[in-house]
C-alpha cells in the first residue's frame, strides 16, 4: 500500500502541475496581447450593474480593480439620483470630487460606467479628467438600461488626453447568463 502511494503521489503532483500550467496559459490567451501589460479595471457603479461587469472583467484578466467613488455619495433613490443630481451635473458640466486612484503604473485601464444622460456618469468624467493617461490604453465598458453605449468611447477620448481608446463592451444591465462568454469574446478581440 505504501509503495502504491509513493508512486501515485508524484504522478498526481505532476498531473496537477500540468493542469495548472495549461489553465494559466489559457487564461493568458484570453486577452490577446495585453497579458504583458499592467492592467487596472476602474469603474463607477450606482446600481451594481457596472460593478458586476467590472468584477467579471477583473476575474478574466487578473487585473487590479478600483471602484471610482464620489466624495459625496449619490442618494439611493433612483429618481433623485437620475433625474435630479446626475442630470444637473451633466447639464452644468460638473465633475464631482472623487476618491481617486493613481494610474501612473498602469499600461491598460478598463474604465466602466453606466450610461447616464447619453454619456458616462459624472464621477467617471472626473476620474478621466484628473489623471494623466498619456500613452496609456483605455478600454471602455458600458452598462445601460436600454439606451446603448451612445458615444461614450468618443467622450472618453476627449477627457483622457493622449490615450488610445479602444472599442467598448456595451451591455444591458448585468448582461444575463451569457455575459461571461460575451466578455471573453470581447477580450479576445482587443
Amino acid at each position: 500500500m505504501k509503495k502504491i502511494l509513493l508512486i501515485l503521489l508524484p504522478v498526481l503532483f505532476i498531473t496537477g502541475m500540468a493542469v495548472y500550467q495549461i489553465a494559466n496559459a489559457t487564461a493568458q490567451t484570453k486577452i490577446g496581447g495585453l497579458m504583458d501589460k499592467k492592467i487596472l479595471v476602474a469603474y463607477f457603479s450606482w446600481s451594481g450593474n457596472t460593478k458586476s461587469i467590472a468584477e467579471k472583467i477583473q476575474t478574466q484578466t487578473g487585473a487590479d480593480i478600483f471602484e471610482i467613488t464620489p466624495v459625496t455619495p449619490y442618494p439611493s433613490d433612483y429618481n433623485e439620483t437620475a433625474y435630479g443630481i446626475a442630470k444637473e451635473q451633466k447639464e452644468k458640466g460638473i465633475h464631482p470630487p472623487i476618491h481617486n486612484k493613481d494610474v501612473s503604473s498602469y499600461d491598460v485601464i478598463f474604465v466602466g460606467t453606466p450610461a447616464w444622460w447619453y454619456t458616462m456618469a459624472p464621477p467617471v468624467m472626473t476620474f478621466l479628467a484628473e489623471n494623466n493617461f498619456e500613452g496609456k490604453t483605455i478600454v471602455p465598458f458600458v452598462t445601460h438600461g436600454g439606451g446603448g453605449g451612445y458615444t461614450i468611447d468618443k467622450d472618453m477620448e476627449k477627457l483622457a488626453k493622449g490615450a488610445k481608446v479602444l472599442s467598448p463592451f456595451v451591455v444591458y444591465g448585468k448582461g444575463g447568463s451569457g455575459v461571461d462568454k460575451d466578455i471573453a469574446e470581447w477580450l479576445k478581440r482587443i
